[in-house]
């Protein structure tokens, strides 16, 4: 119960801000959320939301919602989407619980998954295929590459969002793909951008910049479409809901753009703990910062103030929100209303639609802090063993909870080339052999058509730590499929950790294999193709070259050349005796 406590009043802001979003009828939404983690950290998550009805969507009357997206949405029946672009690891001991409960966050590079509408499963697998390569061009990704060995189809790791009828669900199908290897970059941002109705010239959008976003220690981008259907309505909706989270270097992002390369700070700069017994003028000990908050703006951290107001976001819920306690000082820029709500840490601001909107947080000293949420869990994945043929992987999960147990599911996705032993499966809480097990889903790996995919479902005591541990089998690749950079190693997919409406993935794992020595094909190659130039010479001479004896040859043509030979040499002589007379004359 206490555990239940917390994480409501850590989310709490979270809530209270996206309130005038769920609850308004307009049909596109936006709103920033500010919450500082740390004396130097500042999590900024961007929200767009729209809506559209059905009856439209499917006559392809398109308003709001994008039609490059619904096109290809309504071409490969795809009935709900949720695609991930991430970067970087969430801090959890130190920032406490992910943005939206993890429910709009995706692991390490590119994860998609998708209801497909189809009567087979081969006919979702073309639709899905489809689905991919349509969404690898919208986005300049390489979603083309989730092919079969990287598709999965969960059990009971995803559950569908939104409200489908019964005549709909059963002929849905799931499929799942992630492309941990991808790298995200401002060639999926701006197709990210152009899906909003201002496309980054108006609103909140307008703060988006590249620089910015992939400088932050941890992004994720998301897109989610579901149907919703309201109690007595004549019309469900579709809705859009696009997702930008970053947490930002308050020390880098106000570098100017003038000085991008880092440089040491002047000494006069220096903030330093005069306290310090060794404290002089060649000696600083740095002083501890958390006792205050850092000064910053928006014009700071994003490089320029909000661009006004999206012209057709007019539901009239504010538009930036922070959360920091009441009595922090925070100054706006004229014509912004601010609004504080009964919790004491969250205050927004209504924007003026016609005047750019700047908010200033002045240093000072800190008396409170506003409250962090607690995880329902703390994971970590590592690589065990040693050696080139096995190994083997460990998941360490905490719950904090001193009174509460955590019931979830865990969820692998391997590649084909690790051979999982499932027998060597084994699961101990704070090291002892337990029957923490309640349910299992196991499909093994076939060789070069698709990957291991394992559902255990466990249950945590309160207070308690869980150590999973499983071995796995090195598989040898052919030549042709390692990439360039094979000594670097394979990325293997983050683990999805599902608690209900919360997810939680853990971080990505590179692995080695046996790679063959590629400069033996080079060696090869050189040495054949000098015994091959050798031999075909040899064989060259032997044809065309005419061998006789010497006592069989033409004398006449030996004294000939002679002759020719010493005629050369006689008029060679001339001409330089003659160059000889020209210079002593001059």
């Amino acid at each position: 119960m206490l555990l239940s406590l917390l994480f409501l009043i850590g989310s709490l802001a979270t809530t209270i801000a996206i309130s005038a979003l769920a609850d308004s009828h307009s049909d596109y939404h936006e709103q920033l959320l500010l919450r500082p983690l740390h004396p130097s950290l500042l999590l900024a998550s961007f929200n767009f939301q729209s809506n559209t009805s059905l009856t439209s969507f499917n006559q392809q009357n398109f308003r709001y919602f994008p039609r490059s997206l619904g096109q290809i949405l309504q071409h490969a029946n795809t009935r709900e989407l949720h695609l991930r672009f991430s970067l970087g690891r969430w801090d959890a001991e130190n920032w406490g619980a992910r943005p939206w409960g993890g429910a709009r966050e995706g692991g390490t590079g590119v994860e998609l998954w998708a209801w497909v509408e189809a009567e087979t499963d081969d006919e979702a697998d073309q639709r899905w295929l489809t689905l991919t390569n349509a969404l690898s061009g919208l986005f300049c990704a390489s979603l083309n590459f989730i092919d079969s060995t990287r598709t999965t189809r969960p059990v009971v790791s995803f559950h569908p969002s939104g409200n489908h009828s019964n005549s709909t669900l059963s002929n849905l199908h799931l499929l799942h793909g992630t492309l941990p290897r991808e790298v995200v970059c401002t060639e999926n941002l701006t197709p990210f951008l152009k899906l909003l109705p201002c496309k980054g010239k108006a609103g909140i959008s307008s703060l988006l910049d590249g620089h910015k976003l992939f400088d932050a220690s941890w992004q994720s981008m998301s897109i989610d479409v579901r149907p919703i259907c309201s109690p007595g309505a004549d019309d469900c909706q579709l809705q859009i809901t696009q997702t930008i989270d970053m947490v930002l270097d308050l020390q880098r992002s106000k570098r100017p753009r003038d000085n991008p390369i880092p440089r040491p700070v002047p000494q006069e700069e220096l903030k330093c703990d005069t306290s310090k017994p060794y404290h002089s003028d060649d000696t600083c000990f740095p002083l501890d910062a958390a006792s205050q908050e850092e000064e910053f703006s928006l014009s700071h951290i994003f490089g320029h103030s909000l661009r006004g107001t999206c012209p057709l976001a007019n539901d009239g819920a504010p538009s930036v929100c922070i959360n920091v306690p009441h009595a922090r000082e925070v100054y706006a820029s004229e014509g912004a209303r601010e609004e504080k709500d009964s919790s004491g840490y969250m205050r927004c601001f209504q924007l003026s639609p016609d005047k750019d909107f700047d908010m200033v947080l002045p240093q000072q000293e800190i008396s409170e802090k506003a409250p962090l949420a607690q995880p329902l869990l703390y994971a970590e994945r590592s690589f065990i063993g040693y050696g080139q043929e096995r190994g083997g992987v460990q998941a360490i999960l905490t719950n904090p909870s001193p009174t509460d147990a955590v019931d979830f599911v865990y969820m692998e996705s391997l590649p084909w080339f690790m051979k999982l032993y499932l027998h060597t499966l084994k699961a101990k809480i704070n090291g002892q052999d337990k029957d923490t097990i309640k349910e299992m889903y196991y499909r093994p790996a076939l060789d070069r058509k698709r990957g291991t995919q394992l559902e255990v479902r466990i249950l945590i005591p309160a207070n308690s730590t869980l150590v999973l541990t499983y071995d796995f089998e090195k598989a040898i690749l052919r030549y042709t499929e390692y990439p360039p950079d094979a000594n670097r190693g394979f990325d293997i997919a983050p683990a999805v950790i599902t608690i209900g409406d919360v997810s939680i993935r853990t971080t990505s794992l590179l692995l080695p294999l046996p790679t063959p020595d590629f400069s033996m094909p080079y060696n090869v190659i050189i040495l054949t193709s000098t015994v091959m130039a050798l031999s075909f010479g040899f064989i060259f001479n032997l044809l065309v070259r005419r061998f006789v004896a010497m006592d069989e040859a033409d004398q006449w043509d030996v004294r000939a050349i002679r002759l020719k030979f010493a005629a050369t040499i006689r008029r060679l002589a001339r001409r330089f005796k003659k160059y000889e007379k020209i210079q002593k004359t001059e």
